[in-house]
């Protein structure tokens, strides 16, 4: 079998080591659970790494090529695919939610990366790392504004947040950051953008006490589901636990707000902010 071509630089490094490796396990005439199975992970598991919606971490790659005789091209290039703007607790998440066709998203504390302004993301990373410099808060601040580049498109994704009354009323910056933050996210509704649904403090205990979540849906892979506090996340892909937060986030969706409401209490409050600052 003639060997893989090496990476170009200038092409998405991940996409093109995924399509390396199912161009070398169908050369092989193997599935992906026959790829899957001496490194105990699942047929979808491979199916990620191919399309790019995971990175290929080097154990991998070193057994890769043993598997499927490519003669050490995925070690040399899983460098190259591994690198990511993100922290790694949240890279392989972003690279799933750039190609994702539906994103759920329940937000316990902050409004969701996707929707946050340059101010509020400004102020968020303050919060994050205190003494950093301000080049350092730049690059955090421009990666997030790119992913939110994703809803410039006006159907794809779906977007259907959930939002708790807390991430409405937690001040992050001041008040006119917060003023702007609501507007953004109210606007974004009356465009029917995206679905937002606020979740009051009246409806007490729920599914997803322990932190936030994104349900993510494809085209072609399984459905992923990703859970984050500070600073560290977790990406699954077992059928059953996606099947778990699934569930979770419908339980949330029945006991959040109707549309109607939500959009006129989070106007209302960027009317509050925007008030507040103006007398400050």
């Amino acid at each position: 079998m003639p060997g893989p071509k090496e990476l170009d630089p200038s092409s998405s490094p991940r996409a093109m080591v995924g399509s390396e490796l199912r161009h070398a396990r169908e050369s092989l005439k193997m599935t992906q659970p026959d790829l899957g199975a001496p490194l105990f992970v699942s047929g979808s598991f491979i199916g990620q790494l191919e399309l790019g919606t995971r990175r290929m971490q080097m154990e991998y790659a070193i057994k890769f090529d043993e598997i499927l005789g490519t003669d050490g091209f995925f070690v040399r290039n899983c460098a190259a695919a591994m690198k990511s703007k993100y922290p790694d607790h949240f890279a392989d998440a972003a690279e799933a939610e750039a190609i994702a066709t539906a994103i759920k998203e329940y937000a316990p504390q902050l409004i969701p990366g996707l929707l946050q302004t340059e101010a509020y993301a400004r102020a968020v990373f303050h919060a994050y790392q205190p003494t950093a410099t301000e080049d350092v808060i730049d690059q955090l601040v421009e990666a997030r504004l790119e992913r939110a580049n994703l809803l410039s498109d006006p159907t794809t994704p779906l977007f259907w947040g959930i939002l708790d009354e807390a991430t409405l009323r937690r001040q992050v910056g001041d008040a006119a950051v917060m003023a702007g933050a609501l507007r953004h996210v109210a606007d974004l509704m009356r465009r029917r953008r995206i679905i937002v649904q606020v979740l009051p403090f009246t409806s007490g205990a729920h599914a997803a006490m322990g932190g936030g979540l994104k349900l993510m849906s494809f085209s072609d892979p399984p459905p992923l589901v990703y859970l984050h506090g500070a600073g560290s996340g977790q990406l699954l892909d077992d059928p059953a636990s996606v099947a778990q937060y699934e569930l979770a986030y419908d339980l949330l969706r029945a006991n959040a707000l109707p549309l109607r409401e939500s959009l006129p209490l989070i106007a209302q409050l960027a009317e509050d902010y925007d008030h507040e600052a103006q007398q400050q």
